[in-house]
């Protein structure tokens, strides 16, 4: 038994109902509670000034949760602490394992533990492909309205950006692969795929990603998927990882998850990229080495593993949360602000707001749902210019906070159409 599974067992043992068995950590979590994050150094609520320029508004901007991460991480990081010795850390057997064990079970995706590799982060894992699998001025593709640092880290590598835009028809996003077709030559030589897809919720069919991916292997472009949100998803839809599909795809792909979306562990920077393929695994490893950033963080280590051992009942409690926080969406603006027309989203838990019947400029949007309405979302043009006149909705809050941010834009929308 490895060390964290020794400290995780005491930690399922102290909770149990019967003192004799090995049994699941089991409690009732409550997300209704708010937790103030204010004074934590946390970019959500403690630079809304400087990025919005005010602060008394409700943020519903950054991709992260107010909610606390699941009992079982936070004694499993307690005992670490403890412990008091924080020397330089290995990724042992069972955290590989459980990385191993997170997929099968939750994803029906076996793979083998000498497929998966290290990155602080996704958008990390993104500059370390690129660097590693295209040269400068090299084309590779995304697919807007999408997460807007896959343009900056694109360009800040001296690489070309290639859009093939979503197609929106009748409330409903999906991908234009005649438009990719015609775009690809001999310079584009990866394409970025973001599924679930950040910022409309489309989690791609096995259909779609079986097309697009046929299309990549047929001009021998490497697909480089961001699946970090790939533990949201609701009802009736199944994420699908790309890699899954064949293994002519696993062999051209590269896969980047983490357990920070899931379990809100953004600030403990680890990630988990899956690279069947030795040869690109050796490649993306070399880059890595070359930077020195190969080596995870300690607190990491502990907190993905207890995370994917012991996280599963907490995740399947916030997913009916989110539902639920999903479904009051809906219908509060179908009911009360039906000029702003919700993407519905089938995973992530942002939701995508189509605010063009509104009217308004770029500027005038921006300045009317924060001095106005009073709440900090993201823009919809950071995503792209096929994003103005959208707004990106955080709803991973407590539904006090939902509700009084839904109420903000009620009122500001009220006060304008009286004016």
């Amino acid at each position: 038994m490895s060390w964290h599974d020794n400290c995780l067992y005491k930690l399922v043992m102290r909770h149990s109902a019967n003192k004799h068995k090995k049994e699941r950590y089991s409690m009732k979590y409550n997300f209704d509670q708010e937790i103030c994050r204010l004074g934590t150094a946390c970019e959500k609520w403690d630079d809304l000034e400087n990025h919005f320029g005010i602060k008394d508004v409700i943020p519903m901007w950054v991709a992260d949760m107010d909610f606390q991460s699941p009992q079982p991480i936070i004694e499993a990081l307690k005992q670490r602490v403890e412990h008091g010795v924080y020397g330089y850390t290995l990724s042992p057997d069972s955290y590989m394992e459980s990385i191993v064990g997170w997929l099968k079970r939750r994803h029906r995706w076996s793979i083998e533990k000498e497929w998966i590799t290290h990155s602080p982060g996704v958008i990390p894992a993104l500059s370390l492909a690129i660097q590693s699998f295209t040269q400068a001025g090299d084309k590779i593709i995304i697919q807007p309205p999408v997460y807007h640092h896959f343009a900056r880290v694109i360009q800040a590598n001296g690489r070309e950006i290639v859009n093939n835009p979503l197609k929106l028809e009748n409330g409903h996003y999906s991908i234009d692969f005649e438009d990719l077709e015609a775009k690809i030559d001999s310079t584009v030589k990866m394409l970025i795929l973001c599924s679930p897809h950040n910022p409309i919720g489309r989690v791609w069919s096995k259909e779609e990603l079986t097309r697009l991916g046929q299309i990549c292997m047929k001009h021998n472009i490497l697909v480089v998927a961001d699946e970090i949100h790939f533990d949201f998803v609701y009802k009736t839809h199944t994420h699908i990882p790309f890699a899954s599909i064949s293994e002519e795809f696993a062999n051209h792909s590269l896969t980047c998850i983490a357990p920070s979306k899931t379990f809100n562990l953004m600030g403990v920077q680890t990630s988990s990229i899956i690279i069947p393929n030795q040869q690109l695994r050796d490649r993306y490893d070399r880059e890595l080495n070359t930077l020195s950033i190969g080596s995870p963080n300690i607190f990491g280590v502990v907190a993905l593993e207890a995370a994917y051992r012991y996280g599963e009942e907490w995740l399947d409690q916030l997913l009916e949360y989110l539902q639920e926080n999903l479904e009051f969406t809906l219908s509060y603006f179908s009911k009360n602000i039906p000029q702003i027309k919700v993407i519905q989203p089938e995973g992530t838990y942002l939701v995508w707001l189509d605010c063009r019947e509104l009217g308004f400029s770029i500027k005038e949007m921006d300045q009317f749902m924060l001095q106005e309405a009073r709440v900090a979302m993201n823009e919809g043009h950071i995503f792209g210019m096929e994003g103005e006149g959208f707004m990106r909705l955080n709803i991973a809050c407590p539904r006090s906070m939902l509700k009084n941010a839904l109420g903000g834009i009620e009122k500001a929308f009220s006060s304008l159409c009286n004016a």
